[in-house]
Formats: structure tokens, C-alpha cells, sequence
């Protein structure tokens, strides 16, 4: 069975900090916004080309599209739950294409060094022990000479049979993006954090009462619960991305064990399904919450 691990794995270092195959991945995923924003706007004109008419295809549909749930904030909000979708559809669809998590190397796993345990006697038993080592003395003596001669020809036996014996493990050069929870951890904090700030951005001060009200026990009770609202809305962001995502790249390793080349098309098919509605919910939400947080009287 191919081997899966929960958490990213480190592939290398730059100075003090890791850096992971998830890692390296997001910066790919950043590399192909940027040249993909460059190659559409560098040359604008009335009459598109085609790169700036599938931009303005794709930006217009969002825009569209976020502008039914935003109404008049659209303008303010738009650019993050834009960047929002465009990132996560991309690292989305990114973890499934070819080499992701079938190219790497292998690194040696370092066996377990059991420590030695020391064993106090008791002073009768030193004394069984020194006689039975004055007797065994005489014979270690006389094998001296023959255990020299075997433990010469059974080193070179044991360092084969480490050599043989070493064990490796596989490590992906590429994990999908947000097939990492630090990664869904980042963006839905970000998202909470954006919620707040359009909220006060809107509201001003007034925007405060909303947790934190006293103008009678049950508001505030209510403002408590509203805290606990948005705090698991980080939860709830994170681990949907992540769950889905990562749960995809699992069946179709799998898949790809057991039946390749014929088993994982159709769930190939369905990631890609997966990957876009995981970018529309998320983004969604974000919209919506926002637009609740905007538009908050109590």
C-alpha cells in the first residue's frame, strides 16, 4: 500500500525555517496567479486578446455572481473573496494533476535507539556472582582466542545485513495546497478576521455591540454567542476544505494502487467537481457572512 500521511512533510530547510511539499506547492500555486494576472493585463486594449478575454470571462462571472449576495459592498469585499476563490480552485485542481505525491525520493528512517537498562543486586547476589565469574574465568581464557576469529567474520556479516535490512520512506516532492490543514487553518482565519473588519468598517464602533452588548442579561448572553459563533467558523472553514480535499487525494492513491489507469478517471472527474464547489462554498460563506456582519443592527 502506497504510504499517506495526515501532516506535510519537510523536504528541505531554508536557514532555520522548513520548508514543506505542501509549501512548495502554494508558492507554485502563487507563481501561476501572478504570471496569469501578468499575461492578461499587460497589454490591455479594447479589442481583447485572448488571454484578456478569458480574464475578463472569469472576473465578470465572479463579479456577477458575488454582486446577487454583496449588493452595494461588492466594490469593497470583492477582491478578497475573488482572490479567495481563484487561489483555492487552483491549489484545488493543482494537487490533481500527474506527479503530486508520485514524485519524490526516499529517506532512510533512523531506527529507534533502545537505551540500555541497569540492573541493582542485591549483596547476596554480588556474591553468587563473583564466584560463578571466578569460574567462568578459566573458560573465557581458553575461548579467547576463538571468539576473536568470529567476531572478525560476523562483522562483515552484520554490516550487510544493516545495509540490506535499512529501511526508507517515500517523501512527495508536491502536496496539494490545501490538502494541508496549516494551509485551510490560514485562509479561514483570514476569512474571520476580514468578517470583523468590513463589519467595523461599516458600522463603526456601533458594530462592538454586536458581542459585547449590556444593556440587558439576555443581549448579552446572545453577544457571548455570537463569540463562540465566530470562533468556530474557523473550525468549520478549515476542516471542510481540508477534509474534502485531502480525503479526494486519498481515494484516488488508492484507486491508482489498486485499478491504475482505468479505476481513478471517474473519480478524477468527481475531484474536479469537488475542488470547484469546496472554492464556491468557501467564498460563499465569506460573502455571506460579511454581508451579515455589514448589515448588523443589534
Amino acid at each position: 500500500m502506497p504510504h499517506i500521511s495526515l501532516a506535510a512533510e519537510k523536504i528541505g530547510f531554508i536557514g532555520p525555517l522548513p520548508v514543506t511539499n505542501s509549501l512548495l506547492a502554494t508558492w507554485s500555486v502563487m507563481a501561476i496567479l501572478i504570471l496569469f494576472g501578468w499575461l492578461a493585463t499587460r497589454n490591455l486594449s479594447l479589442v481583447p486578446s485572448k488571454i484578456q478575454s478569458i480574464a475578463e470571462v472569469i472576473i465578470d462571472g465572479m463579479y456577477s455572481f458575488f454582486s446577487s449576495i454583496l449588493g452595494h459592498q461588492t466594490k469593497q469585499v470583492f477582491p478578497l473573496v475573488a482572490t479567495l476563490f481563484l487561489f483555492i480552485i487552483v491549489a484545488n485542481w493543482e494537487g490533481l494533476l500527474p506527479g503530486f505525491g508520485t514524485i519524490g525520493f526516499n529517506e532512510e528512517v533512523k531506527p529507534e535507539v533502545v537505551q540500555e537498562q541497569t540492573v541493582v543486586e542485591s549483596p547476596k547476589a554480588e556474591e553468587k556472582t563473583g564466584e560463578v565469574l571466578e569460574n567462568a574465568h578459566a573458560k573465557v581464557a581458553t575461548t579467547h582466542e576463538t571468539a576473536e576469529t568470529e567476531i572478525a567474520e560476523t562483522t562483515k556479516e552484520e554490516g550487510s545485513a544493516q545495509s540490506s535490512h535499512t529501511k526508507t520512506k517515500f517523501l512527495p516532492l508536491l502536496r496539494g495546497a490545501t490538502a494541508d490543514l496549516n494551509m485551510t487553518v490560514a485562509l479561514a482565519i483570514i476569512a474571520v478576521i476580514a468578517v470583523q473588519y468590513f463589519g467595523f468598517l461599516t458600522l463603526g464602533f456601533h458594530y462592538s455591540k454586536r458581542f459585547l452588548n449590556f444593556a440587558n442579561p439576555i443581549l448579552f448572553f446572545v453577544g457571548l454567542l455570537e463569540i463562540i459563533s465566530d470562533l468556530s467558523k474557523v473550525i468549520s472553514f478549515a476542516f471542510r476544505l481540508f477534509g474534502n480535499i485531502f480525503a479526494g487525494e486519498v481515494l484516488l492513491t488508492v484507486m491508482a494502487f489498486l485499478m491504475p489507469f482505468v479505476a481513478p478517471m471517474p473519480f478524477l472527474m468527481l475531484e474536479l467537481f469537488v475542488g470547484f464547489i469546496q472554492a464556491v462554498v468557501f467564498s460563499t460563506l465569506t460573502s455571506v457572512f460579511v454581508n451579515v456582519a455589514a448589515s448588523h443592527e443589534g
